[in-house]
């Protein structure tokens, strides 16, 4: 499917490594790798734009593609506008994948404690004192709220957080992205044709081809 978002990149010309000849045609025409589009920073907060979306257990870019905008082909579409920019690592894994991913870096330790983090704690009047999620020590206290003659601490204050356990809200972190919303689809592919041509200079043969060295 990348093969769609490829054909649209620039070609640039650089000199053949493995030639010995100093032939000013001596050149290799090649797709330009290190240009890349993004979705404008002004354009992200437009929900307008823009649609929320939850990515579910084992579903590929192309398999979103599909289900938003009918052809797999505009999965780099998805990578884009979500800002995906290694499907290896920024993109979830599924269930499977992750608790393979897990025991081979972490094997005998998987539930080992990676990091303490804090319990909600309030008063007797419902007021929040703690909130929940601060990441602490393991030997992190604070008063009582409703008695400061008695110490929070341990089990009553902090959670453990296993190894397993981090991996897997990382991992789940990952499923909440922002797509373009269908309608937009065709305008934007155009758009982006249009931003990854080249601008006329003396490096420059037409708005597709630039010659490097």
């Amino acid at each position: 499917m990348a093969s769609h978002y490829f054909s649209n990149l620039p070609n640039i010309q650089y000199r053949n490594p493995l030639s010995s000849s100093y032939d000013s045609e001596n050149y290799v025409t090649a797709k330009n790798l290190f240009i890349r589009t993004k979705i404008r920073d002004d354009v992200l907060p437009d929900i307008s734009f823009l649609r929320s979306y939850t990515i579910e257990d084992s579903e590929r870019p192309m398999d979103v593609a599909e289900k938003m905008y009918g052809d797999p082909m505009y999965d780099w579409v998805v990578m884009i506008t979500s800002n995906i920019i290694n499907v290896r690592t920024d993109w979830p894994l599924s269930s499977k994948s992750l608790y393979d991913y897990c025991v081979d870096k972490y094997g005998g330790d998987l539930n080992a404690t990676k990091f303490y983090e804090t319990r909600e704690i309030r008063d007797n009047q419902g007021r929040l004192i703690m909130p929940a999620g601060k990441r602490v020590d393991k030997t992190f206290t604070i008063p009582h709220p409703d008695n400061h003659n008695i110490t929070l601490s341990g089990d009553d204050l902090v959670l453990g957080i296993s190894n397993f356990l981090a991996e897997t809200r990382e991992n789940e972190n990952k499923r909440n992205i922002r797509l373009m919303r269908r309608e937009y689809l065709i305008g934007f592919v155009q758009e982006m044709v249009e931003e990854l041509q080249y601008v006329p200079s003396s490096q420059t043969r037409n708005r597709e081809l630039k010659r490097a060295g």
